[in-house]
């Protein structure tokens, strides 16, 4: 199962593809306003609103022979520590042996933030060669994930 984090998630049309070529079932969780997909394999998973309802849902749910979707660093890191597999949609595998690093880089962003009003977004735009990126991430996951669950 491949479960994602899809309110924000850049990567929808991505996973949808590398799925269908792997007949891999996908579960995208949202708070709603996310348009359905035709897709047999995809089903909408609706959640109740407020902050990290669709959070408690995957980690809840995921497990091993799981990938997760996800940018959100907590909850990759629950994910992680349940046995399932997460890819960030830039590409990057969080693993037991980096997401403690995340997670310490995510905090020290917010307090960098708290402590300057003014340091906000900087982001560079998601282009091209971080779809291409995601799309090689989740190949290797599913595959993993695969020897996972077998």
């Amino acid at each position: 199962m491949i479960w994602v984090d899809a309110d924000a998630c850049p990567v929808k049309a991505e996973i949808e593809a590398v799925a269908t070529r792997h007949r891999a079932p996908v579960r995208m969780v949202s708070n709603g306003g996310i348009r359905p997909s035709s897709n047999p394999l995809v089903e909408m998973v609706y959640v109740a609103e407020g902050p990290d309802e669709a959070d408690k849902h995957i980690a809840d749910q995921a497990g091993p022979g799981d990938v997760v979707v996800t940018n959100d660093i907590p909850l990759a890191a629950k994910c992680v520590a349940a046995g399932a597999r997460v890819i960030k949609p830039n590409g990057e595998a969080l693993t037991t042996a980096n997401v403690g690093g995340a997670l310490a880089a995510r905090d020290l962003a917010a307090d960098l933030r708290a402590a300057d009003p003014f340091r906000q977004g900087g982001g560079r735009p998601f282009g091209k060669a971080d779809r291409a990126r995601f799309r090689d991430g989740l190949e290797r996951a599913i595959r993993a994930a695969a020897l996972d669950a077998g």
